[in-house]
């Protein structure tokens, strides 16, 4: 007979190989399966989490370099603004110089136009005086050295007025 120490071994080691096969049924092909499967996830995990940082770094390298090109344009625009803003302030000096100069000639013109006007009043009460002078010269009964002296204060009068 077999000694019970050996049947013992033998339905432990039965019962071992038994148990064995059912966990490895029951537990380790699913935890061995959850095992894989939780790692492709946390694979899938990286390889999307970079495949995103690449696209964020992607976008703010574009967007970098839309800020860079929009900051020069908006300096070109001020740039260009600043110069127009100089042209037109020279030429608003331009015209205040151009505008002064005519009001000036303006003056000129008018002051001229005036002093011919009092030349020519002051022409005409000369006259007048030099003809009332003369009435009354004719009036009166004259000598003729008196009308010598008179007739070449005449002369020098009308002289000077020819010359004015």
């Amino acid at each position: 007979m077999i000694d019970p120490s050996i049947s013992t071994f033998l339905i432990t080691l039965l019962n071992i190989g038994i148990l064995f096969v059912v966990l490895r049924a029951v537990l380790f092909k699913p935890v061995t399966r959850f095992m894989e499967d939780r790692t492709k996830k946390v694979q899938d995990t990286l390889a999307e989490a970079e495949k995103t940082n690449a696209e964020a770094k992607a976008r703010l390298r574009d967007y970098e370099e839309r800020l860079q090109k929009a900051q020069e344009a908006g300096a070109a625009i001020i740039k260009a603004a600043e110069e127009q803003a100089q042209k037109q302030a020279a030429q608003i000096v331009a015209e205040g110089k151009e505008a002064a100069a005519h009001a000036l000639e303006r003056g000129r013109k008018q002051l001229e136009a005036e002093q011919q006007a009092a030349l020519i009043r002051l022409r005409a009460e000369a006259v007048g005086l030099v003809l009332s002078a003369t009435r009354a010269l004719l009036q009166r009964e004259l000598k003729g050295e008196d009308s010598r002296h008179f007739a070449g204060l005449l002369l020098q009068e009308l002289g000077k007025d020819s010359n004015v």
